[in-house]
């Protein structure tokens, strides 16, 4: 029940928030705010037994996430596991959660960098999954050193260092068994030059990786900046819900 409360207010929050950039949005386009939603009366109407999938909904659909290719099974998990996380303090940067989508296939546009307080999708592009994983779609997943796979599940994200890839970002794997390997296996995001259309043009899809959730290298360095030093991200898939370890089924 406890957990339940905290997780309704950070629902809250995030409404309110949305709510009030509508109306600020509203305002400037026909400069009167006589009718324009209150975020104050939505909050406040609220309460911790209200359906948070109702709310999980409306955020999914302020966004139009459903037209950018997220799907809304994949937006509800990542937000309560940013919840989860945030609750418990792991989140030092609690603005930014990032998801990728692996049941898009490589051609598609399949990761999000959403400021959640701000109420904005910042980055919405590319993302290769491991060559062990999958050609196209992403279809098998491996906590396993020298697997070549992708991991699913919950991470949060640490501090920057230059490797092999360049400018790289470490992860830190939250969910035992799923993806705790992460830091062993240099489950990293980098950048990569097989992530861009040209690859796909010539094949149909991106290239792979090892595993990392590798990013167009002209984007490589601008989302890590905005992600880095405790946020969360979560990658997943349909099967995800049948091994979470946060949301066990």
């Amino acid at each position: 029940m406890q957990q339940k409360i905290r997780k309704f207010f950070t629902w809250a929050i995030i409404v309110t928030s949305i709510f009030i950039n509508i109306s600020w949005t509203l305002k400037a386009t026909v400069n009167t705010n006589k009718d324009l939603p209150s975020a104050l009366f939505f909050s406040t109407c609220l309460s911790p037994q209200s359906d948070l999938h109702t709310m999980q909904v409306f955020v999914y659909d302020s966004l139009q996430l459903e037209q950018k290719g997220l799907s809304q099974e994949a937006f509800e998990y990542a937000m309560n596991g940013f919840a989860t996380l945030q609750n418990d303090g792991y989140l030092k940067n609690d603005s930014i959660l990032t998801i990728v989508d692996f049941d898009q296939p490589s051609y598609n546009k399949r990761l999000y960098v959403i400021d959640i307080k701000n109420y904005k999708i910042l980055f919405n592009t590319l993302v290769a999954h491991g060559k062990n994983s999958g050609k196209e779609w992403a279809q098998s997943f491996s906590n396993k050193a020298e697997s070549n796979k992708s991991s699913l599940g919950f991470y949060v994200t640490e501090g920057t260092y230059n490797g092999s890839n360049g400018f790289s970002l470490k992860l830190s794997g939250m969910e035992a068994g799923l993806n705790s390997n992460a830091f062993q296996r240099a489950i990293v995001m980098h950048g990569a030059d097989y992530v861009n259309d040209s690859y796909i043009r010539s094949q149909g899809y991106i290239g792979r990786s090892l595993g990392c959730p590798a990013v167009p290298e002209k984007l490589n360095r601008p989302i890590i900046e905005k992600i880095k030093n405790g946020s969360c991200l979560f990658i997943y898939n349909k099967s995800y819900k049948k091994t979470s370890k946060i949301f066990p089924s």
